[in-house]
């Protein structure tokens, strides 16, 4: 483990002769609130029997580095990540992270017809090695890490190298590789928006809806009570309560009368029970409504020019071996047929779906509206 400043300067000299490197990352997600980047894997070089990666080492954020000096050595490489959009998210929360180089072997799995894209199981399928699942809940802001933990880390990028090797190669054999890059360059730029909290509806969880309308104003209170306890303990919602004891709280409260409380420290109980009594006396003209969208009903000729291009669509995806939904998503199939030009898909899956080609690809979320 990576930790002092010495160490973190000499892994830097090392770092700087190489042009690939295999990088992972963990953080503390299901055991604190306020989540954290704890753990950055990196791996390079080959081993001329195996090739994996030879020097793995494991970078402490929790200790105070200098990350943004990291990131400015990796400029000018390429890094290899699986499913790189949550460690993207996650590390630039720390600085400037260098993305104009980024190998992603999901994509490359998925746009190769990989019918599994898990790192363990591409892992099983090219190498034969069973990965351990054990490690994947663990704390990772706890330290030491066992040596399990640090078998599971270094597992994540031990294999990377060879793997994108095989992946590139395949994309390369099918004629596939600007679908890769452009097909990458749309997550990347995901990564750079920041995602907004919808603070007003966050509590209609699962199941929300067949409560009747009082029982709304109930769970709303209680699920804002619930998150304020996890910011003040720092730990998730759910180790405050569960959803399921949300709403079976919300149902029984509702109904009026007397209701058992669940067994909380009293502190959080007295808050539980301001919250609820707040709740109760509300007016019903304060309570919740019922979220109603915008819907604009498809025309026959709309429907009609969907179905048509579903149909081309899933022969094109048999033709492939690709799943329909990566050469296009109902939402996206739907926009289109609406509107040829709607810039909802990549130029690559235009071409195939033989839709007219667009100056510029912008992302938009399409609602759906056809049966």
């Amino acid at each position: 483990m990576i930790a002092g400043e010495s160490a973190f300067r000499e892994y830097l000299s090392r770092l700087a002769g190489e042009k690939r490197v295999a990088l992972d990352t963990e953080a503390d997600s299901l055991h604190c609130y306020f989540e954290k980047l704890c753990l950055i894997q990196s791996g390079w070089g080959q081993d001329p029997q195996s090739g994996w990666a030879q020097d793995l080492e494991l970078i402490d954020p929790l200790a105070g580095l200098p990350l943004t000096d990291f990131f400015e050595a990796l400029k000018g490489k390429t890094i290899l990540f699986h499913d790189a959009d949550y460690d993207l998210r996650l590390l630039r929360r720390s600085g400037e992270f260098p993305d104009d180089d980024i190998f992603d072997t999901m994509i490359a799995a998925r746009l190769s017809g990989e019918p599994q894209l898990g790192l363990a199981a591409l892992v099983e399928k090219y190498f034969g090695i069973t990965l351990s699942k054990a490690s994947r809940k663990a704390n990772w802001a706890q330290r030491p890490l066992s040596d399990q933990m640090v078998e599971y880390a270094l597992n994540d990028v031990r294999f990377m190298p060879q793997l994108a090797d095989i992946l590139e190669a395949r994309l390369g054999e099918l004629g596939r590789m600007e679908w890769y890059r452009q097909s990458r360059d749309r997550m990347v730029r995901g990564t750079r928006e920041t995602r907004q909290r919808d603070e007003e509806n966050l509590w209609r969880i699962t199941g929300y809806a067949a409560l009747p309308p009082r029982g709304w104003a109930i769970l709303r209170a209680i699920w804002h009570w619930r998150d304020s306890e996890a910011r003040l303990w720092d730990r998730p919602a759910f180790h405050v309560l569960s959803n399921d004891n949300l709403l079976h709280l919300a149902g029984e409260a509702a109904k009026g009368g007397k209701f058992a409380r669940p067994r909380i420290p009293q502190p959080r109980a007295d808050r539980l029970e301001e919250a609820l009594e707040t709740a109760l006396a509300l007016p019903e003209s304060e309570w919740p409504r019922m979220i109603t969208g915008v819907r604009i009903r498809a025309t026959k000729d709309q429907i009609d020019r969907f179905n048509k291009l579903r149909d081309f669509r899933d022969k094109v995806a048999r033709d492939l071996q690709l799943d329909p939904s990566i050469l296009a998503p109902k939402a996206a199939l739907e926009a289109a047929a609406a509107n040829a030009h709607a810039a909802v898909l990549l130029p690559w899956q235009r071409q195939l779906l033989h839709l007219p080609e667009l100056p510029e690809v912008v992302e938009v979320v399409a609602e759906s509206t056809m049966p």
